[in-house]
Protein backbone atom coordinates (compact mmCIF):
# COMPACT_ATOMS: atom_id res chain seq x y z
CA UNK A 1 0.00 0.00 0.00
CA UNK A 2 1.15 3.64 -1.27
CA UNK A 3 2.49 5.97 1.59
CA UNK A 4 -0.40 9.45 1.74
CA UNK A 5 1.30 12.22 0.63
CA UNK A 6 -2.04 14.77 -0.27
CA UNK A 7 -3.39 17.41 2.10
CA UNK A 8 -6.87 16.13 2.34
CA UNK A 9 -5.43 12.97 3.72
CA UNK A 10 -8.78 11.39 5.29
CA UNK A 11 -9.91 11.37 1.67
CA UNK A 12 -7.64 9.69 0.89
CA UNK A 13 -7.91 7.28 3.38
CA UNK A 14 -11.22 6.58 2.71
CA UNK A 15 -10.81 6.38 -0.80
CA UNK A 16 -8.56 3.20 0.31
CA UNK A 17 -10.50 1.65 2.84
CA UNK A 18 -13.51 1.76 0.00
CA UNK A 19 -10.90 -0.12 -2.32
CA UNK A 20 -10.31 -2.45 0.60
CA UNK A 21 -14.14 -3.31 0.87
CA UNK A 22 -14.61 -3.74 -2.71
CA UNK A 23 -11.51 -5.94 -3.48
CA UNK A 24 -12.36 -8.17 -0.02
CA UNK A 25 -9.22 -7.50 1.90
CA UNK A 26 -11.58 -6.23 4.08
CA UNK A 27 -15.06 -8.03 4.68
CA UNK A 28 -18.35 -7.90 5.90
CA UNK A 29 -18.51 -7.97 10.51
CA UNK A 30 -14.42 -7.23 10.09
CA UNK A 31 -12.51 -4.69 12.65
CA UNK A 32 -11.00 -2.29 11.37
CA UNK A 33 -7.39 -2.08 13.21
CA UNK A 34 -6.81 1.30 13.42
CA UNK A 35 -2.84 0.80 14.54
CA UNK A 36 -2.29 -0.97 11.39
CA UNK A 37 -3.81 1.00 8.77
CA UNK A 38 -1.91 3.98 10.28
CA UNK A 39 1.36 1.88 9.63
CA UNK A 40 0.76 0.88 6.46
CA UNK A 41 -0.80 4.45 4.96
CA UNK A 42 2.00 6.38 6.91
CA UNK A 43 -0.05 8.80 8.68
CA UNK A 44 -1.76 9.00 12.16
CA UNK A 45 -4.68 8.88 13.70
CA UNK A 46 -6.58 11.71 13.62
CA UNK A 47 -6.80 11.08 9.55
CA UNK A 48 -7.90 7.83 9.96
CA UNK A 49 -10.61 8.23 12.12
CA UNK A 50 -11.78 11.17 10.33
CA UNK A 51 -12.21 9.25 7.45
CA UNK A 52 -14.02 6.24 9.65
CA UNK A 53 -16.49 8.67 10.82
CA UNK A 54 -17.27 9.60 7.07
CA UNK A 55 -17.61 6.02 5.97
CA UNK A 56 -19.94 5.65 9.06
CA UNK A 57 -22.11 8.32 7.23
CA UNK A 58 -21.58 6.45 3.97
CA UNK A 59 -23.00 3.54 5.20
CA UNK A 60 -19.68 1.64 5.21
CA UNK A 61 -18.58 1.31 8.49
CA UNK A 62 -20.17 0.60 11.75
CA UNK A 63 -18.35 2.56 15.06
CA UNK A 64 -19.49 0.79 18.24
CA UNK A 65 -18.34 2.79 21.20
CA UNK A 66 -15.56 1.18 23.14
CA UNK A 67 -15.00 -1.37 20.33
CA UNK A 68 -13.89 0.04 17.41
CA UNK A 69 -14.33 0.52 13.74
CA UNK A 70 -16.45 -2.92 11.66
CA UNK A 71 -17.42 -3.23 8.50
CA UNK A 72 -20.90 -3.23 7.90
CA UNK A 73 -22.95 -4.64 5.09
CA UNK A 74 -26.30 -3.47 4.17
CA UNK A 75 -29.06 -5.94 4.12
CA UNK A 76 -31.44 -6.72 0.84
CA UNK A 77 -33.68 -4.32 2.01
CA UNK A 78 -31.25 -1.45 2.17
CA UNK A 79 -29.75 -2.25 -1.00
CA UNK A 80 -33.51 -2.61 -2.87
CA UNK A 81 -34.11 1.03 -1.35
CA UNK A 82 -30.95 2.64 -2.21
CA UNK A 83 -31.23 1.43 -5.72
CA UNK A 84 -34.82 2.42 -6.39
CA UNK A 85 -33.77 6.32 -5.22
CA UNK A 86 -30.92 6.22 -7.26
CA UNK A 87 -32.75 4.78 -10.66
CA UNK A 88 -35.24 8.03 -9.96
CA UNK A 89 -32.01 10.57 -9.62
CA UNK A 90 -30.09 8.97 -12.14
CA UNK A 91 -33.28 8.67 -14.89
CA UNK A 92 -34.05 12.49 -13.93
CA UNK A 93 -30.17 12.84 -15.00
CA UNK A 94 -30.55 10.99 -18.53
CA UNK A 95 -34.06 12.82 -18.86
CA UNK A 96 -32.37 16.52 -18.54
CA UNK A 97 -29.20 15.29 -20.58
CA UNK A 98 -31.21 14.46 -23.19
CA UNK A 99 -33.25 17.82 -23.44
CA UNK A 100 -30.12 19.34 -22.84
CA UNK A 101 -27.05 17.84 -24.80
CA UNK A 102 -25.88 19.34 -27.64
CA UNK A 103 -23.40 17.66 -30.88
CA UNK A 104 -20.14 17.43 -29.14
CA UNK A 105 -22.02 16.17 -26.22
CA UNK A 106 -23.29 13.24 -28.00
CA UNK A 107 -20.39 12.69 -29.78
CA UNK A 108 -18.58 12.26 -26.07
CA UNK A 109 -21.60 9.58 -24.69
CA UNK A 110 -20.97 7.54 -28.50
CA UNK A 111 -17.30 7.45 -27.02
CA UNK A 112 -17.38 6.43 -24.05
CA UNK A 113 -19.83 3.89 -25.22
CA UNK A 114 -17.61 2.64 -27.57
CA UNK A 115 -14.94 2.35 -25.04
CA UNK A 116 -17.61 0.11 -23.11
CA UNK A 117 -17.86 -2.06 -25.93
CA UNK A 118 -14.31 -2.62 -26.03
CA UNK A 119 -13.95 -3.86 -22.70
CA UNK A 120 -16.92 -5.90 -23.03
CA UNK A 121 -15.84 -7.90 -25.84
CA UNK A 122 -12.28 -8.25 -24.08
CA UNK A 123 -14.61 -9.31 -20.88
CA UNK A 124 -12.53 -7.02 -18.81
CA UNK A 125 -15.33 -6.60 -16.03
CA UNK A 126 -12.54 -3.80 -14.38
CA UNK A 127 -12.00 -1.51 -17.19
CA UNK A 128 -15.85 -1.83 -18.32
CA UNK A 129 -16.76 -0.97 -14.46
CA UNK A 130 -14.58 2.43 -14.89
CA UNK A 131 -15.41 3.50 -17.80
CA UNK A 132 -19.43 3.24 -16.63
CA UNK A 133 -18.90 5.05 -13.94
CA UNK A 134 -17.05 7.93 -15.92
CA UNK A 135 -20.22 7.41 -18.21
CA UNK A 136 -22.81 7.86 -15.67
CA UNK A 137 -20.76 11.01 -14.36
CA UNK A 138 -21.21 12.54 -17.48
CA UNK A 139 -24.66 11.86 -17.77
CA UNK A 140 -25.00 13.31 -14.37
CA UNK A 141 -23.15 16.51 -15.32
CA UNK A 142 -24.99 17.32 -18.85
CA UNK A 143 -28.22 17.39 -16.22
CA UNK A 144 -26.86 20.45 -15.06
CA UNK A 145 -28.53 20.51 -11.70
CA UNK A 146 -26.65 21.61 -9.34
CA UNK A 147 -29.28 20.38 -6.37
CA UNK A 148 -30.01 16.90 -8.04
CA UNK A 149 -25.62 16.74 -8.22
CA UNK A 150 -25.37 16.94 -4.90
CA UNK A 151 -27.91 14.54 -4.04
CA UNK A 152 -26.75 11.63 -5.96
CA UNK A 153 -22.93 12.45 -5.34
CA UNK A 154 -24.35 11.63 -1.27
CA UNK A 155 -25.69 8.82 -2.46
CA UNK A 156 -22.93 7.67 -5.07
CA UNK A 157 -20.06 6.54 -2.98
CA UNK A 158 -22.48 4.37 -1.02
CA UNK A 159 -23.94 2.35 -3.69
CA UNK A 160 -20.85 2.33 -6.14
CA UNK A 161 -19.19 -0.65 -4.15
CA UNK A 162 -22.56 -2.57 -4.22
CA UNK A 163 -23.48 -1.41 -7.49
CA UNK A 164 -19.64 -3.16 -8.94
CA UNK A 165 -20.30 -6.47 -7.63
CA UNK A 166 -23.51 -6.91 -9.52
CA UNK A 167 -21.72 -7.40 -12.96
CA UNK A 168 -19.77 -10.64 -12.04
CA UNK A 169 -23.76 -12.30 -11.80
CA UNK A 170 -24.13 -14.38 -14.93
CA UNK A 171 -25.64 -13.04 -18.06
CA UNK A 172 -25.54 -9.51 -16.16
CA UNK A 173 -22.69 -8.67 -18.17
CA UNK A 174 -24.68 -9.49 -21.39
CA UNK A 175 -27.22 -7.69 -19.96
CA UNK A 176 -25.18 -4.33 -19.08
CA UNK A 177 -23.94 -3.62 -22.31
CA UNK A 178 -27.25 -4.34 -23.72
CA UNK A 179 -28.99 -1.18 -21.98
CA UNK A 180 -26.13 1.15 -22.68
CA UNK A 181 -26.92 0.41 -26.31
CA UNK A 182 -31.02 1.18 -25.84
CA UNK A 183 -29.78 4.07 -23.78
CA UNK A 184 -27.47 5.09 -26.43
CA UNK A 185 -30.28 4.98 -29.16
CA UNK A 186 -32.53 7.17 -26.72
CA UNK A 187 -29.91 9.83 -26.41
CA UNK A 188 -29.11 9.42 -30.19
CA UNK A 189 -32.86 10.02 -30.78
CA UNK A 190 -32.94 13.59 -28.13
CA UNK A 191 -35.49 11.56 -26.34
CA UNK A 192 -36.25 12.51 -22.54
CA UNK A 193 -38.69 10.44 -21.88
CA UNK A 194 -37.16 7.52 -23.20
CA UNK A 195 -33.70 7.71 -21.92
CA UNK A 196 -35.12 8.76 -18.36
CA UNK A 197 -37.20 4.87 -18.58
CA UNK A 198 -34.00 3.21 -19.97
CA UNK A 199 -31.83 4.47 -17.13
CA UNK A 200 -34.16 3.75 -14.29
CA UNK A 201 -34.49 -0.05 -15.50
CA UNK A 202 -30.84 0.02 -16.16
CA UNK A 203 -30.43 0.52 -12.53
CA UNK A 204 -33.31 -1.63 -11.11
CA UNK A 205 -31.73 -4.25 -13.34
CA UNK A 206 -28.34 -4.08 -11.28
CA UNK A 207 -30.35 -3.72 -7.93
CA UNK A 208 -31.97 -7.11 -9.02
CA UNK A 209 -28.98 -9.23 -10.13
CA UNK A 210 -26.98 -7.57 -6.68
CA UNK A 211 -29.68 -9.14 -4.67
CA UNK A 212 -29.66 -12.20 -6.50
CA UNK A 213 -25.91 -12.23 -5.49
CA UNK A 214 -26.35 -11.84 -2.15
CA UNK A 215 -29.74 -13.94 -1.78
CA UNK A 216 -27.52 -16.95 -3.09
CA UNK A 217 -24.50 -15.99 -1.02
CA UNK A 218 -27.10 -16.02 1.81
CA UNK A 219 -28.28 -19.26 1.32
CA UNK A 220 -24.66 -20.97 0.83
CA UNK A 221 -23.64 -19.39 4.22
CA UNK A 222 -26.80 -20.87 5.90
CA UNK A 223 -26.14 -24.28 4.43
CA UNK A 224 -22.21 -24.26 6.13
CA UNK A 225 -23.29 -23.05 9.61
CA UNK A 226 -26.00 -25.97 9.25
CA UNK A 227 -23.40 -27.84 8.11
CA UNK A 228 -20.75 -27.04 10.87
CA UNK A 229 -23.60 -27.68 13.41
CA UNK A 230 -24.08 -31.23 12.58
CA UNK A 231 -20.57 -32.15 12.52
CA UNK A 232 -20.28 -30.67 15.99
CA UNK A 233 -23.49 -32.89 16.97
CA UNK A 234 -21.62 -35.85 15.39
Amino acid sequence: MHKIRTKTLHQEIVAQIQKMIHNGILVKGQKIDEKRLCESMGVSRTPVREALRLLKSDGLIDLIPHKGAYVSQPCIEEINDMFEVMSVLEGTCARLAAANMKGKDFRKIESLHEELEDHYRNRDHEAYLKRNHVFHVFIQELAGNRVLNDVINGLRQKILLYRQKQLYQPERFDQSIQEHRDLLQAFRKKDPGLAELLMKQHLLMQCKALVGLYASKGIREGEQAEEQEKRQIL
